[in-house]
């Protein structure tokens, strides 16, 4: 099964995008090749690029706030298990406590480092960290991959936060959705939406030997999926098909 997911809000979109930049940049740190750690480096510089955005962090600690106070007022219900109640909120006091230390935006300490900031300025211009143009980056390049491995992970440190707090959110989010399977009927599929009821995310599972691509649209009244198949140039055209998928709504 492939795994598709639509935000319904510019928050949620975001909130994604940096979710799949910390994957990818938690896994290139885990390798030892020198290119590896170079889309290290631009994964943390594009990380820093979306999370300038303003009201991003607080953003971050009013969703925190909001499902610690959801979940205080679960104590006390014996339909809850306690013990793992209190781990969720112990969890998302420490996010919003490490979130709250910092400083000014997410990445702050590193536009201080001036050799980082001469990087992240030429990796935009296509071979603009060529050794004649960066020669220390290209000696850092040619260091020990231990010693490479600790750098990055020093400057991925004051990005922990912001992973760490993502993560929680996300995980919490999706929990929320119940998966249900559906039909889509000529590779069409619609479902209203019950009112006032503000979803947030929607996922989408479908079989991948179906060669399928579900293209989503979605708001607070509607959802809508149109299937369409990859051809052999590489276009995608309208599938008439009917197809079978598993969908979820969290809110």
């Amino acid at each position: 099964m492939i795994l598709y997911e639509y935000p319904f809000n510019e928050r949620l979109r975001t909130y994604l995008r940096l979710e799949q930049l910390f994957r990818r940049l938690f896994e290139l740190t885990t390798r030892e090749s020198a290119v590896d750690h170079h889309f290290a480096l631009t994964t943390i510089f594009e990380i820093m690029e979306v999370a300038s955005r303003a009201d991003l962090k607080s953003d971050l600690m009013r969703d925190l706030d909001r499902h610690k106070s959801m979940f205080e007022g679960l104590r006390d219900n014996p339909a809850i298990a306690q013990d793992m109640l209190d781990n969720i909120i112990a969890r998302l006091d420490q996010c919003y406590s490490q979130l709250h230390a910092q400083a000014g935006k997410t990445g702050q300490p590193l536009t201080e480092n001036d050799w980082l900031m001469a990087i992240r300025s030429r990796v935009g211009i296509p071979g603009g960290t060529s050794s004649f143009d960066l020669p220390a980056y290209h000696r850092w390049q040619n260091m020990p991959a231990a010693q490479r491995i600790h750098d990055l992970n020093q400057w991925c440190a004051c990005l922990k936060p912001l992973a760490d707090a993502l993560s929680l959110l996300l995980a919490l989010l999706r929990e929320t959705g119940t998966p249900q399977k559906v039909a889509a009927t000529n590779g069409q599929f619609q479902q209203s939406l019950p009112a006032g009821k503000a979803y947030q995310l929607l996922r989408l599972r479908i079989a991948a030997d179906s060669g399928l691509v579900p293209e989503i649209s979605a708001n607070r009244l509607m959802v809508s999926v149109r299937l369409v198949r990859s051809t052999e140039s590489g276009s995608l055209q309208s599938s008439t098909e009917n197809a079978d998928f598993e969908l979820t709504l969290c809110a």
